[in-house]
């Protein structure tokens, strides 16, 4: 089933149920009002050309009847205030700072002139394959904030002050690298907060950390090139193989992930240049650091799975390659002045 919604009013959300004999995307959310958007993230972004296997969809009741679980009784804008980042400078750092000046999320998100790039932050990227191969594409709700009905890796957020397990590395001590076992942690806790991945499913020493990628980009897709949301992080790549052709069971959280499949490299390929004549895809929205990610690096660990798989592989880098985001995500107040550390704080003082 195929849920699309159609803005009749400002007020009212219309919701209607197509049935179709082959689905491709599995769609799950309801979208909110709030700031006014650039595009109609209502259209249906879907596209039927690929096959891929079906899944039966549970609401997350489980998730949110355990009072032990992060996000439960909390919608976006609760995340914004209490999600407390791990501000970080260009190699990785964290910026010192204690529990009366913490990061929150709506601080670090915030672009504006004052801030043309926001706070550059700790996140990661997950990148989740089953035994094909096939990696799990999820699209973004259209209820999300920042970046809403964007097609992304599977699974992509923050490392959190004040968690358990922690999920605060730091990156100055040896052994560290490449284990960083706060960010695997904080995977673990999403891949169960939006996709409902039992953790189980993926063991805390099945991920691999390959690279970390220093990026930004404004919301401008959404919000206009004054956009008030923007991201700017140093994420952290994450590969893990799941051992099984249908993949981890889910329990979709309809506030985090709008639609999900399976995809092969070639499907990722032709639904993100648009190379396939017989669907046309050119109205599908992608994240920016995932097409960032991808194109760097990304399709070429994806291709080398079995050697980015490796315990020792030669894709896990120091490095923190820098890249700025295509212009279609670049804000009227994003001057060509700036550059990388524009948005990085001082690792001298505290976050104020």
């Amino acid at each position: 089933m195929i849920t699309k919604r159609i803005n009749a009013m400002p007020s009212i959300v219309l919701l209607i149920c197509f049935w179709f004999s082959h689905e491709t995307i599995h769609t799950v959310s309801a979208f909110q009002f709030g700031l006014p958007l650039k595009h109609s993230i209502q259209k249906s972004n879907n596209i039927f050309g690929f096959n891929v296997d079906k899944r039966s969809i549970r609401r997350n009741s489980e998730l949110q009847s355990s009072e032990e679980e992060y996000g439960v009784g909390m919608d976006q804008n609760d995340m914004m205030e209490t999600d407390m980042l791990i501000a970080v400078d260009t190699e990785d750092m964290i910026i010192p700072s204690d529990s009366s000046n913490y990061l929150s999320k709506k601080k670090g998100h915030t672009f504006n002139e004052d801030t043309p790039r926001g706070v550059a932050h700790r996140a990661f990227s997950v990148f989740l394959f089953n035994s094909q191969n096939k990696m799990l594409l999820t699209r973004r709700a259209t209820s999300k904030i920042t970046f809403p009905g964007v097609w992304t890796n599977t699974c992509c957020s923050h490392p959190l002050y004040n968690m358990k397990p922690d999920e605060v590395d730091d990156c100055s001590k040896p052994g560290v690298f490449p284990n960083f076992p706060g960010i695997k942690h904080a995977a673990i806790r999403k891949l169960q907060h939006e996709l409902g991945i039992s953790p189980k499913e993926v063991p805390h020493d099945n991920f691999r950390f390959l690279i970390r990628f220093h990026y930004w980009a404004s919301d401008t897709i959404t919000y206009g090139e004054d956009a008030p949301w923007g991201e700017h992080e140093v994420d952290y790549v994450l590969f893990i193989k799941h051992p099984t052709e249908t993949g981890p069971s889910l329990n979709i959280n309809d506030e985090e992930v709008e639609e999900f499949k399976y995809v092969s490299i070639d499907e990722l390929k032709a639904m993100m240049y648009n190379t396939d004549p017989e669907n046309d895809t050119s109205d599908l929205l992608w994240s920016p650091w995932f097409k960032g990610i991808m194109e760097q690096k990304g399709f070429e660990m994806w291709e080398n799975l079995e050697e980015s798989m490796k315990v020792d592989s030669k894709y896990i880098s120091k490095e923190i390659p820098f890249f700025d985001p295509p212009k279609e995500h670049q804000a009227e107040y994003n001057l060509q002045t700036h550059d990388k550390y524009t948005g990085v704080l001082n690792p001298n003082s505290l976050i104020s």
